[in-house]
């Protein structure tokens, strides 16, 4: 049964993947509650709140995106070395749940906040890869696009029920932000508790090679993937813009603004499990490309002059699709590449290269705008993408 039955995958496929690997979708369920609570109204406070530019933002934005990478590699590289991915992903949540107590003593610091935000990626970057790792050694290698797909819906699931709870709680409070810092720690030292109850760990029975970044940039295949990961990240606007801009164009309420990532959350919902089983069976790569044709789809319609309802949402369909198109589909694909002993690091430094180019990409995304304008940006940002996709296609097929 597929997703966009507009349900949650049916008991059959439910029944073909493994425990484990629901168990961790649960975790990042509940996890993405908390973060998307978070980043559903953290672009407006930043900017009608504290009266942040667009380049600060950029600048904040890419401190959210790209600190992970100080620590993805060395998270990964300790799961490998000492078998333990889930004390390294427990490690990693837990210090993202309490950074959102951070946000509560931040105030209106832009310093402070900045500290707090690379906090909650630092756990971030810890969690990632030994979890992608733990659901690549829970399953079988053919069924690896199916079980991300799985995973990364049940976390979208999250993602959609984030924003309507910190909707539901700035409108009961009155527009209090410290209120949606607070709960939304609440949810996360929940997610914690299940991880440690519920998620097992796995260990391969090839050790850890000791030069494991090494051994893993040895692989050309898999250096390939890297650099059109890379290049393609560079040239994505990170989805704080995507909003910013959406509710300029069209003149939204500033209160509805934490309902938008809803829309990218729901195509996402829908898509995530039918593109991960397509991948499966006509190519992973394809899949990942088609994905951020998608992305280039939504930065044409919003260089567009039509408004209204149709174009928010074409481009939070787009925007839905794209991240369904890629999340899950570029960690199978590393999944399958990579041998054992390095498949947390080999996943850890794919997506320290994807996080270091967005980050490059939020503070170029925000300087353009700054001293442009969004439209200057856009238009840089879609002409960069069709000769990264050019590029990426030639060296992945």
């Amino acid at each position: 049964m597929y997703v966009s039955t507009h349900r949650l995958p049916g008991r059959a496929l439910l029944r073909s993947v493994p425990a484990n690997v629901l168990a961790l979708g649960l975790v990042s369920l509940v996890t993405d509650v908390s973060s998307e609570m978070v980043t559903a109204v953290l672009p407006l406070y930043l900017v009608l709140v504290l009266g942040l530019n667009p380049l600060q933002l950029g600048v904040l934005d890419g401190i959210y995106a790209g600190v992970t990478t100080l620590v993805r590699l060395a998270g990964g590289h300790v799961a490998d070395r000492r078998q333990r991915r889930k004390l390294v992903a427990a490690a990693g949540y837990a210090l993202s749940a309490f950074a959102k107590l951070g946000l509560l003593a931040a105030g209106a610091s832009v310093g402070a906040l900045g500290a707090v935000i690379a906090a909650d990626r630092t756990g971030k970057g810890l969690r990632t890869a030994p979890r992608d790792a733990l659901i690549s050694l829970s399953t079988p290698p053919e069924r690896l696009g199916q079980a991300f797909g799985v995973h990364r819906t049940m976390d979208t699931l999250g993602a959609l029920l984030g924003p309507l709870a910190a909707f539901g709680v700035l409108a009961a409070t009155g527009g209090a932000y410290d209120a949606v810092f607070l709960v939304s720690f609440c949810v996360a030292a929940l997610g914690v508790v299940l991880l440690v109850l519920y998620v097992r760990d796995r260990r391969e029975s090839v050790a850890a090679e000791p030069l494991a970044l090494v051994s893993v940039l040895r692989d050309r295949a898999f250096r390939r993937l890297c650099g059109a990961a890379a290049l393609l990240g560079l040239v994505t606007v990170s989805d704080f813009f995507v909003y910013l801009l959406l509710q300029k164009r069209l003149d939204i309420a500033p209160h509805l603004f934490p309902l938008l990532p809803l829309g990218t959350a729901a195509a996402y919902l829908l898509l995530a499990v039918p593109l991960g089983r397509l991948a499966d069976r006509r190519g992973r790569v394809v899949v990942f490309l088609g994905g951020h044709v998608a992305l280039l789809g939504a930065y044409l319609l919003l260089m567009g002059t039509p408004t209204g309802a149709l174009v928010l949402v074409a481009v939070l369909v787009l925007h839905g699709g794209f991240y369904a198109a890629t999340d899950g589909v570029l960690m199978s694909v590393a999944g399958a590449m990579l041998a054992g002993g390095v498949r947390t690091s080999g996943m850890a430094v794919l997506q320290t290269a994807q996080a270091a180019a967005r980050l490059c990409s939020s503070i170029a995304f925000g300087a353009l705008w700054t001293a442009w304008d969004a439209r200057t940006g856009l238009l840089t940002m879609a002409g960069g993408l069709v000769l990264a996709l050019l590029t990426a296609w030639r060296t992945t097929r």
